[in-house]
């Protein structure tokens, strides 16, 4: 089986801005059956994470330009099924910050099928720290909170954790957003509670929603109605699909978002 790889642009040495400050944006791609899927929602959200950063945009940076570097890059190496961490970082070219030069640094995960639910996880709330509400919590930029939250996780032998915001109410996961189900209703976090901007869970709420699966509902919520959901799936740009089986002491089954991401699935054949 084919291992993680990476491609990337310029010199990625340690005197860039991602290694000294995280002064870098990071969105995923998605590769399914072989082909590049989402491909311009992916591309338009990397373009706005640039700019909420007041990144200088090369011009090259077009649609066209992603679409054959991942062309050459990964799907010329036979790759079936993937995710691409794509990283933009500034470089040190010049002082003036919003003029500098960019460059990206991108890493393959092959094997990992965002459009098929992996393995249950089991998730708890983590209470020692919030995230942020502002403009830069919905896009993937530097976060110690997730490093944190990640040996959190380890060290209680979870698999992922709900994050809230200073309101403690729901914010989202470590990797992505949380989507509650109850009855025929899909609950999400709103934006402004710290969710995470994500091309790959708009797509599937859009599905969901042109096809009256469920009703799309963006709330806020406080923590305990995380423990009232019939289901609930965690979707995250950078790792797929899973659904939720235990929150403390309330297991969770997951048939009716199993078929929901099944007709979802077939999109894309």
């Amino acid at each position: 089986m084919l291992k993680d790889f990476t491609f990337y642009s310029g010199d990625f040495l340690p005197e860039n801005r991602a290694f000294l400050y995280g002064d870098a944006v990071r969105v995923s791609f998605f590769i399914h059956n072989s082909k590049l899927i989402m491909g311009e929602e992916c591309y338009f959200f990397l373009m706005a994470s640039m700019r909420k950063m007041r990144m200088h945009i090369p011009m090259s940076y077009t649609l066209e330009f992603f679409q054959q570097l991942i062309a050459e890059k990964v799907l010329h190496q036979g790759i079936d099924a993937a995710v691409i961490d794509f990283l933009v970082y500034r470089g040190t070219s010049t002082t003036a910050l919003h003029k500098a030069e960019v460059s990206f640094f991108a890493r393959i995960k092959p094997g990992i099928d965002v459009l098929q639910i992996g393995d249950a996880l089991q998730l708890d709330l983590l209470k020692d720290l919030s995230v942020n509400t502002h403009l830069l919590s919905n896009i993937r930029v530097h976060s110690p909170e997730n490093t944190y939250a990640e040996i959190y996780a380890k060290e209680n032998d979870l698999d992922e954790v709900i994050l809230l915001n200073p309101q403690k109410r729901i914010a989202r996961s470590i990797s992505g957003n949380l989507l509650f189900l109850d009855h025929d209703t899909i609950k999400i976090p709103k934006q402004s509670e710290g969710a995470y901007i994500s091309p790959l869970m708009e797509n599937f709420v859009t599905f969901v929603h042109k096809n009256r699966l469920a009703e799309i509902q963006e709330a806020e919520m406080i923590a305990f109605e995380s423990q009232k959901a019939e289901e609930i799936l965690l979707i995250s740009d950078e790792k797929g699909v899973f659904s939720v089986s235990k929150i403390r002491n309330k297991t969770f089954s997951a048939t009716r978002f199993t078929e929901m991401v099944a007709q979802w699935r077939t999109q894309f054949v």
